[in-house]
């Protein structure tokens, strides 16, 4: 498939980046800064552009089979309305091109899945500490299931930079086995290249777990 990944130089993008191409996938990198992003692949091709602007939006979606937002903010635990802007313009440039198929990141903790959380997620971490980005995702969340979209929105545990293990839980009933847990990046990448022709959760919000 023809795949681009937005977020791709962020630290999950390019673990999607990464299980994309070991697929068979070719993948479009779309990166506001090139100097951040320094993977090489016969089957990788790299845009630079900024996702608030729709223009530049429009030219990366036209023609793909499907996108990747692994858009976030880094480290920081504030508000960032530039991204809730860029998931806009994604599903608006999405719809015109006639591409169907999206795969978001999310987060357990958002909406509903806040049953799904163990006791400090649930209580203290969530609601305390990342209540400015699951409120963003909130947002995002809600324009794309608006959309007419093929989408799955995909809610991890806390992301860590461990090696892959392939040995994960996904569906949207399972909860956090532990008061607090956490998955490496690399197996919600595994999970979410996956998505790309696997209507199994289709419209759905598959939370991701260790």
């Amino acid at each position: 498939m023809n795949v681009l990944v937005f977020g791709a130089s962020g630290a999950t993008g390019r673990e999607v980046v990464k299980h994309a191409l070991d697929r068979g996938h070719s993948i479009v990198a779309f990166v506001r800064d090139p100097n951040k992003f320094d993977i090489k692949h016969a089957n990788l091709a790299l845009m630079v552009g900024d996702v608030t602007e729709y223009a530049s939006v429009e030219q990366a979606v036209a023609g793909r089979d499907a996108i990747a937002s692994a858009l976030g903010s880094g480290n920081s635990l504030r508000s960032n309305p530039a991204l809730t802007n860029g998931v806009q313009n994604i599903v608006r440039a999405m719809d015109h091109a006639g591409v169907r198929r999206l795969v978001y990141l999310s987060m357990l903790g958002v909406g509903d899945s806040g049953r799904q959380l163990g006791f400090v997620d649930r209580y203290i971490v969530v609601p305390l500490l990342l209540r400015n980005v699951a409120a963003d995702h909130a947002r995002e969340e809600a324009f794309i299931r608006q959309s007419t979209l093929d989408w799955v929105i995909v809610r991890p545990s806390r992301l860590t930079n461990g090696p892959y293990t392939g040995r994960y839980r996904s569906g949207e009933d399972i909860r956090e086995r532990r008061p607090s847990s956490s998955i490496p990046r690399a197996d919600v990448a595994d999970f979410m290249v996956r998505q790309f022709a696997d209507d199994r959760y289709l419209h759905g919000t598959p939370a991701v777990l260790s």
